[in-house]
């Protein structure tokens, strides 16, 4: 630009600028939704290191490719990425440090706001990124601090915004888009986290305000701008996967089917709308046309195969189910041989679906189960200088199986399938929820009928556990509470199985909740809570006590620690 225009023609050029960008963005992510993965990258590359919206776009891609193969080379290549991403968007921020300043609050241009958002982005995301690659609790931390930089100017922008309500330039759109992914990841992340996790997270005295976080991340995803797939993905996640693992196990799915109803319209054969679409029938206990979505999502594309790995993991659980274990079998087959996220889970599921076999059938491609149960553990791989604790779970069960002469397990499948709130998923059927039944009925047979051995205790109560869940589904209230109780009371003869007795009083809370039982449920959460540590899963069975108590708004211990972010 001359220096002979003056400042009125150099901003409105540079906001031409701003304004192609974002365009051209638009159009990359359009490209990406479309399933024209590469094409999408080969548009935004030649000007990722000039143009801060290209860059973190770019960036952002390849972020989402490395958190779907969990190969280190990519997550660490994606991280340099991210890096080059935020050294960009510096080069356009204002050079004061502070937004409310009002020497220069006043002046800032649109350009340079849109930098800040760019730049927290940026941190966020590499943030994520530390959590899944760094091998040590330092990382952990210096993860957490980036978050809490970027939370800084998200909630300083957010201010700044509210204040200047008249500067709107023509890109503000996707400034308040931004600013509302970041103000909505936050609130809403936070709030799933038990008080003692934030901690660790250097996030002591913070939470997040869920309500607000859902409805910001709402705004964000229906307004069309450039953030509106991040806000929409980040919903999506939340209403149809979150819920479950980490919550109650009520999903959204009213609000996950309005939300996707647009992006259906739009990218009618885009494979990630197509896999979400699978993921809510699931929920709703559409078993079969989740099946067909996801199938669906395979044919679409073949550019990424870790969508594929995504959709074999569902499509081997709807077997699972259905009680149909030899597709559930090859599903697990298939991601054993293919993605590299947890080789000891799929060989795990491999020898859980085959044990659910009456022994005299033949096993596909001759395989036993015996022989993968052994194997479980020299698969044990390290992310973020932990094995996954699912991993962790799979092998600890593995282990009676390096006997010369094993213990069967009895329904290693069911009890998987409850570490990933599975029961909740057949709720809405009956039909599945008997078939459950029959096979646990049919196991405690077996049991009672065997010698007894050191796994006798544990293995009943893994069966009450999980007849509690399919009697809860059936509604037969004071069954399942005499099984969760029976758990329970077994407390001092568990040997190996510490996880029974924390979830079997997390799921007689739940069942409390559903009956009205307010104050015996609050109880039982507080013992779940406070009482036991160093078990199996412990974590996420921590959050789901959380997300409980957060529902009943009964958390004194939290709460004397908070201030809202």
């Amino acid at each position: 630009m001359s220096n002979g225009k003056d400042a009125t023609a150099t901003e409105n050029s540079s906001q031409m600028t701003l304004k192609e960008c974002l365009d051209e963005c638009m159009e990359a992510l359009d490209l990406f939704l479309n399933n024209h993965f590469n094409e999408s990258l080969e548009r935004l590359r030649p000007r990722a290191r000039e143009s801060m919206y290209h860059a973190l776009i770019y960036a952002t891609v390849l972020e989402m490719q490395a958190m779907m193969t969990f190969q280190h080379d990519d997550i660490s290549s994606a991280g340099n990425t991210m890096k080059s991403a935020q050294e960009v968007c510096q080069r356009f921020r204002r050079k004061s440090p502070n937004l409310s300043n009002k020497s220069t609050g006043e002046s800032l241009t649109e350009e340079q706001l849109h930098a800040e958002v760019c730049y927290a982005e940026c941190q966020l995301q590499r943030a994520a990124l530390t959590f899944l690659q760094d091998e040590n609790m330092v990382s952990f931390i210096k993860g957490g601090i980036k978050v809490r930089n970027s939370y800084l100017i998200y909630k300083e922008l957010h201010t700044y915004i509210q204040s200047h309500g008249s500067l709107k330039g023509p890109s503000h759109i996707h400034l308040e888009g931004g600013i509302a992914f970041g103000i909505g990841a936050f609130n809403l992340t936070l709030s799933l986290f038990p008080a003692r996790i934030l901690k660790v997270l250097e996030f002591a005295g913070f939470s997040g305000d869920k309500e607000y976080g859902l409805s910001q991340l709402h705004d964000g995803a229906t307004a069309m701008n450039l953030r509106s797939m991040l806000c929409a993905l980040l919903l999506l996640c939340y209403y149809t996967f979150l819920t479950f693992i980490l919550g109650t196990g009520e999903g959204e799915v009213a609000d996950a089917e309005q939300l996707l109803k647009p992006f259906r319209l739009r990218y009618p054969r885009g494979a990630i709308f197509l896999f979400f679409a699978g993921r809510t029938e699931e929920i709703k206990g559409n078993i079969d046309e989740a099946v067909a979505l996801f199938e669906d999502g395979c044919k679409a594309q073949q550019a990424w195969k870790q969508f594929h790995h995504m959709c074999y993991w569902e499509l081997m659980w709807c077997f699972t189910y259905k009680r149909v274990w030899k597709m559930a079998y090859f599903y697990a087959d298939l991601l054993s041989q293919e993605s590299r996220w947890s080789k000891a889970m799929y060989v795990y599921m491999k020898a859980a679906c085959l044990s659910m076999l009456p022994l005299d059938e033949a096993r596909p491609f001759g395989e036993d189960e015996v022989v993968l149960f052994r194997q479980v553990p020299t698969f044990k791989q390290k992310i973020a200088g932990k094995s996954p604790p699912t991993e962790k779970f799979a092998i600890r069960k593995a282990r009676r199986y390096k006997a010369h002469s094993p213990v069967r397990l009895p329904v290693p499948v069911l009890e998987m399938m409850y570490m990933w709130n599975g029961f909740t998923m057949i709720s809405k059927r009956p039909e599945l929820t008997e078939g459950m039944m029959q096979t646990l009925v049919e196991a405690e047979r077996t049991l009672l009928e065997s010698p007894g051995n050191e796994y006798s205790v544990d293995d009943r109560c893994v069966i009450h556990l999980l007849k509690g869940l399919c009697l809860k589904n059936q509604g037969q209230f004071q069954a399942a509470e005499e099984c969760f109780n029976k758990v329970y009371t077994s407390e001092k003869k568990i040997k190996f199985d510490h996880y029974l007795v924390p979830n079997s009083l997390l799921e007689l809370s739940l069942l409390y909740i559903d009956q009205g039982r307010r104050d015996e449920a609050v109880k039982l959460l507080h013992k779940a809570k406070n009482n036991y540590k160093e078990y199996s899963m412990e974590s996420r069975t921590q959050f789901r006590v959380h997300a409980a108590l957060a529902k009943l708004k009964a958390d004194p211990g939290d709460q004397e620690e908070i201030t809202h972010l």
